[in-house]
């Protein structure tokens, strides 16, 4: 919902230059209304299933919170996303601990609070969880995260359901697993399995290959009645052609009719990535034999996925212009040469001082900044409604060096 009004670029009916003025750049912006508009999309494709927003999308407690409200439940993949989701009001009840490198700290955590999953990765964590469950005196409910060999049409980095990964269970491994489980003796209850295979995954076709295996599994092993298929489903940054969620839903359900089980979806991305955008600022105008250089307060430690992923964002100026425009490379101030958010985009002639949006930075943005340089974080501002608010303030240089000693 972006658009330009009287020639400034406005999110539904926000000025975004308005915004930037007060709190400054660089800053994210997320729009609460339209997350939770992404998740009602999802209730409406998966009537049956529990939407399990993923944490490591977007962990903002303001976030966590409207989704709740939404009727999400939430997938956390450390105990300190546990921690936040509690500290939004999430209830325990409502949270699946996945993760491939589950602490016994973090595990005592979980199964002391009685999170209502535990995805499991390995054999050496499912005796971990059993020795942790015989001395808490609990009995968790446990899924099997399998490894399908299923190799996800997406980036290599971001690509976990392949022999190579080191994500989940091999297939054979795990009926073995199946095999041995004596629910009269255990102390857990293997009740279901968990599989998913990448992120901004463009295939339908590995995603139900991944699910008939599953089922597969679930076919010989009756007891076996949850069936987590975790998320992946694609956004379009710049436009590319990306499967709608009518089109995974139109090939998944129709395998699930007429089995009773419980199915659990874990999108992150698909909700939060279109409803954020990172605000910059241009500091310096570089012009070389290689090009036009915008040089912009923010970077790779606000946003690293160009840097990490080789991920295209869009990129708008606040100030509408009718200027042509040219080819340019958008950098960051960061000591590295990776540090681009992004090449050879077309903009109009922008000066010192113009602001910028990269867009769908919802997702992955804040929550895999760093400190690098000694920067400090920057603020996330959320739209609801016709409000905005700081729902993080921006760090000060005091902020880097107050837990040192």
């Amino acid at each position: 919902m972006l658009s330009y009004h009287n020639g400034s670029l406005h999110w539904r009916t926000h000025d975004l230059a308005a915004i930037a003025a007060q709190i400054g750049t660089p800053c994210y912006i997320y729009d609460l209304d339209g997350m939770c508009a992404k998740l009602r999309a999802l209730q409406r494709a998966f009537p049956q299933a529990e939407i399990h927003y993923s944490l490591k999308a977007n962990a903002n407690l303001a976030v966590i919170r409207a989704l709740s409200a939404a009727g999400a439940h939430f997938d956390a993949v450390s105990g300190g996303e546990i921690f936040r989701a509690l500290c939004a009001g999430v209830t325990p009840d409502r949270i699946v601990f996945a993760g491939v490198g589950k602490t016994r700290h973090e595990l005592d955590y979980a199964l002391r609070l009685g999170v209502a999953w535990v995805n499991v990765e390995s054999s050496g964590e499912l005796a971990r969880i059993a020795q942790l469950a015989a001395a808490i005196g609990v009995r968790p409910r446990l899924a099997l995260r399998l490894n399908p060999d299923v190799r996800a049409d997406t980036h290599p980095h971001i690509a976990t359901g392949h022999a190579a990964a080191k994500f989940g269970i091999p297939l054979d491994e795990a009926a073995h697993i199946l095999n041995d489980y004596a629910p009269e003796r255990a102390p857990y209850r293997l009740e279901g399995l968990h599989v998913h295979i990448g992120s901004q995954l463009h295939s339908v076709e590995r995603t139900v290959e991944a699910l008939q295996a599953a089922l597969a599994l679930m076919d010989r092993f009756p007891f076996l009645q949850t069936l987590d298929l975790g998320g992946g489903f694609p956004v379009s940054y710049i436009g590319e052609d990306a499967p709608s969620i009518e089109a995974f839903a139109a090939a998944i359900l129709p395998l699930l009719e007429g089995r009773p089980m419980r199915l659990i979806l874990e999108p992150g991305r698909y909700i939060a990535a279109e409803n954020g955008l990172l605000l910059v600022e241009v500091q310096y105008v570089k012009h070389t034999n290689s090009g036009t250089f915008y040089i912009v307060d923010g970077g790779m430690t606000e946003l690293i996925r160009p840097a990490l992923y080789e991920a295209t964002h869009g990129v708008l100026p606040l100030r509408q212009s009718n200027a042509e425009a040219t080819l340019a490379h958008v950098v960051g101030p960061i000591c590295e040469s990776a540090d681009v958010l992004r090449t050879h985009v077309h903009l109009p002639p922008l000066a010192e001082g113009d602001l910028l949006a990269i867009l769908h930075a919802g997702a992955y943005g804040a929550v895999m900044g760093s400190t690098y340089n000694a920067r400090p974080l920057p603020p996330e501002v959320v739209l609801e409604g016709d409000s905005w608010r700081v729902a993080r303030r921006r760090q000060v240089w005091d902020d880097l060096v107050r837990d040192e000693l």
